[in-house]
């Protein structure tokens, strides 16, 4: 039953994904998300002085700023800049929701050897060897930190050799794109840092499965291996692998705006209509709460901004004003006598007025 229930969970998101497309085609790549794998109680693989969230999120903030200063016209979104625990299916909708052209996830790897050394990349899709599959079921048992995860995430188990059959059935529509991409990374990676290029490979990553765009996960590296490690542990390291990651994505972004400069993008209802939707702020603090702090662990779907000095921290989402003040009243009753509703369109805050009108 969880197999078939999985299978239908996997056409259902096929079907959404190619309505999506007809929306997004466009010849410009202006938006990337930078996500830092694991973070918070998750630390990821552990090498001898390191651990994998740290090195991840060192390098996606590099790697950030690097873009944000030399590439002008596009936009970095991060799905954490600090040591906060993010859900797998909350990194993918962060990517989705934003509209981003391409989503570059950054990780390291471990082995029970210490011998293995080297940088690899990969794309969605099925694993042709046992290390693939490996390393795949080792990114995506953070699920396991999660704590209603067999719903959320239709019956996957991340231990299950045949579950990643069927999530192989997954065929990314803009796998050309992102396997370009990959192969960019790798380059970079041997011909300019001078690390040796373990390849481009397919597996079956959850949070590539439910991106909507391009994207790619990277592992930096071994930190089961001593001498890499401490070459990613360093700040020359990290530097190094971050710029790489740069280049790939500045020369990605060049040729494909040069090969795709003569595409009219398509434009339909999805994409004049803004997407309003609500959510309710329930607290505000001058110091940053991780997602999982106690006064939050009978919450779902938390997100935090940045807003006037004031780390704010919302949850829900409803396309209704009526829906979110429910939720409100619940929320106040429940203790947060100051919780409210909030509007948001493309991932932006606005006024509630401002919903209303765009909503008419």
């Amino acid at each position: 039953m969880k197999r078939i229930f999985l299978f239908f969970g996997i056409l259902f998101f096929l079907l959404t994904i190619s309505w999506g497309l007809i929306a997004q085609v466009d010849n410009k790549v202006t938006k990337v998300v930078i996500d830092a794998g694991h973070g918070g109680k998750d630390p990821g693989a552990l090498g001898n002085k390191s651990k994998e969230k740290n090195i991840a999120l060192s390098v996606a903030l590099k790697t950030g700023k690097y873009i944000e200063e030399n590439l002008e016209d596009v936009k970095v979104i991060y799905t954490r800049k600090t040591d906060i625990f993010i859900e797998l299916h909350k990194r993918a909708q962060i990517a989705n929701e934003s509209g981003a052209d391409v989503f570059i996830s950054i990780h390291c790897n471990s082995n029970k050897s210490s011998r293995p050394f080297g940088s690899e990349t990969y794309v969605m899709g099925l694993h042709k060897t046992q290390d693939n599959l490996d390393v795949a079921k080792t990114e995506n048992a953070a699920i396991f930190y999660e704590e209603d995860y067999k719903t959320q995430y239709e019956g996957f188990n991340p231990n299950a050799d045949e579950d990643y059959i069927l999530l192989s059935l997954f065929q990314s529509a803009t796998i050309n794109e992102s396997i370009d991409l990959a192969q960019r990374t790798e380059t970079q990676f041997r011909d300019r840092v001078g690390r040796k290029d373990r390849g481009v490979k397919q597996a079956g990553f959850w949070v590539l499965y439910k991106t909507t765009m391009p994207g790619i996960l990277i592992e930096l590296g071994f930190l089961s291996n001593s001498a890499e490690e401490n070459f990613l542990l360093s700040e020359e390291g990290q530097v190094y692998m971050a710029s790489a990651i740069y280049r790939a994505f500045k020369e990605y972004k060049k040729d494909f705006e040069e090969a795709n400069k003569d595409l009219k993008p398509v434009v339909t209802e999805t994409e004049v209509k803004p997407a309003v939707y609500y959510r309710v702020q329930f607290a505000s603090y001058k110091k940053e709460r991780s997602l999982d702090f106690r006064k939050f662990r009978e919450l779902s779907d938390i997100k935090m901004s940045m807003q006037d000095g004031q780390y704010k921290y919302t949850t829900g989402n409803f396309v209704s004003f009526n829906d979110a003040s429910k939720l409100k009243a619940e929320l106040r009753k429940n203790g947060y006598e100051d919780a409210f509703v909030v509007a948001f369109v493309n991932d932006e805050k606005i006024t509630l007025n401002e919903a209303k009108a765009l909503q008419k």
